[in-house]
């Protein structure tokens, strides 16, 4: 006889496993469907814990602790003779850093009940799965409902095929066990930026190509050109408008051919990240008779609460439209539960937080003004710099600033934009006032403690009308 759950969870990444987790809390039989191996071993927690957000975050931390050690703390008193690093070290902690936060979600399925299936999953017909083990037969499994997350891979491109150790992407660009000299990066989106920041600080003289003219098109302008004058301080070389025409491994090294502007050019790197862009991940996962349809770009066709044309069936995450990221996956696998459970529930899109792990961080919630223009509205901003803030200045880490963008007649808040050190923590503030629908004099009226960062957020909302303190304004009408 067939198993049986209440819910089925194809892919236990971020969105993945949270869904599967508040299922098995709102009482429902729950099982969870995951074919990935890390390390050799059977692993939870998908792209984001294995090969992405966490041990990104953790060579980028790693990286950033022996740059300001060897660079920045003799401003403090701080005289060390001689800085090193050792790159194996910094990997093995990455490593224990992801296992822990796998091993976690294992722990938490067990504590829920929830029945992980090692192996691979695919949907068929009548809210049925094919459950395939990683070794033996495969069965069919019966569900009450289905979550499709099984998240998204690297996107490839032809003129950058990927060569074992030296022309790889994201994944493998966590893997490097010692430091290239000369580094080249395809793309200067989050990924490129951030993988370029991880060998740059120990060393790399690293080229990033860029084939769109614009740096950070999504990004607030006014933020993307400050990121983009820190980022050139810093030493990444960051070429826009640079098209990869072809690859070619040269006795362990990577010639790549670009054009620009100026015409036909070739360089030589030790090694090369592809940092384009990720696709939804659908191979394997839906049977041609399941009902499930795709738009052009393999996504999988949702409404505004991830369900798909197909009644019982969902999906979230890196499958669906909106951004690809760990954090809309997790509230929309939660969302899901919540409805299968037979409850409201909705994620609120317009208050989804970007994040760029560099150093400075840069960070967004709402609109930017650009985009707000666009539509028609009057807007009014204000934007307030880390260099005269006294918490800043304490700390020796000064670049950057915070600016907000509101409606000009209404008052009410539409974005914030911050590049700064804590801009990814700093930026929850404005996604709570845009949340609760906040008018920049709200956030004028708050009082913010002193000296910290956020006095920044404070100062910022004030300019917004002309009246931030620690900054000579020119008077408005």
């Amino acid at each position: 006889m067939a198993q049986s759950f209440d819910v089925v969870v194809i892919g236990g990444g971020p969105g993945g496993y949270e869904a599967a987790i508040r299922a098995a809390q709102l009482g429902l039989k729950v099982a969870c469907i995951e074919k990935r191996i890390h390390k050799g071993k059977p692993s939870l927690g998908g792209t984001c814990l294995n090969v992405g957000c966490i041990p990104s975050k953790a060579l980028l931390d790693s990286t950033h602790k022996y740059h300001e050690a060897a660079h920045d703390l003799a401003v403090h008193g701080i005289v060390i003779d001689k800085v090193g690093f050792d790159v194996k070290t910094m990997q093995a902690r990455k490593d224990t850093v992801v296992g822990n936060l796998t091993g976690g979600v294992a722990q938490l399925f067990k504590g829920n009940g929830i029945t992980w299936l090692q192996g691979s999953g695919k949907l068929l017909a009548g809210r049925q799965v094919e459950f395939t083990p990683f070794e033996g037969a495969a069965e069919t499994i019966d569900a009450k409902s289905v979550i499709l997350a099984a998240g998204s891979v690297p996107v490839n491109i032809p003129v950058a095929a990927l060569v074992d150790d030296l022309v790889v992407d994201s994944t493998g660009a966590l893997e490097f066990q010692s430091v290239p000299k000369k580094l080249g990066v395809i793309g200067a989106g989050v990924i490129g930026l951030e993988l370029g920041s991880v060998w740059n600080r120990l060393g790399s003289e690293v080229v990033v190509l860029e084939a769109v003219d614009a740096f950070l098109p999504a990004c607030d302008k006014a933020v993307a050109k400050e990121a983009q004058k820190i980022f050139g301080k810093q030493g990444l070389d960051i070429r826009l408008g640079a098209r990869v025409t072809g690859t070619e491994v040269k006795s362990k090294k990577v010639a790549v051919k670009y054009t620009d502007k100026d015409g036909e050019h070739e360089e030589t790197f030790d090694k090369l990240i592809v940092a384009v862009g990720r696709r939804p991940y659908t191979e394997g996962l839906l049977s041609a008779d399941c009902g499930i349809s795709l738009d052009e770009r393999r996504f999988v066709h949702v409404d505004g609460q991830c369900r798909t044309s197909v009644p019982g069936v969902y999906a979230v995450g890196d499958l669906v439209r909106g951004p690809m990221l760990a954090h809309k996956a997790m509230e929309e696998g939660m969302m899901v539960a919540e409805l299968i459970a037979g409850h409201h529930a909705q994620v609120n899109y317009d208050t989804i937080i970007g994040v760029i792990y560099t150093h400075p961080e840069i960070a967004w919630v709402g609109k930017t003004e650009e985009q707000a223009k666009s539509e028609g509205v009057d807007v009014k901003t204000g934007q307030f710099a880390f260099a005269v803030n006294g918490r800043a200045l304490a700390a020796n880490d000064t670049a950057g600033f915070v600016k907000f963008v509101a409606d000009a007649k209404t008052d009410r808040l539409l974005g914030m934009h911050v590049i700064g050190a804590g801009a990814a923590d700093m930026s929850h503030q404005g996604m709570i006032a845009l949340e609760f629908g906040a008018s920049v004099e709200d956030l004028q009226l708050m009082t913010f403690a002193h000296p910290t960062l956020s006095e920044a957020v404070h100062e910022a909302a004030l300019s917004v009308d002309g009246r931030a303190i620690h900054a000579i304004q020119r008077k408005r009408k």
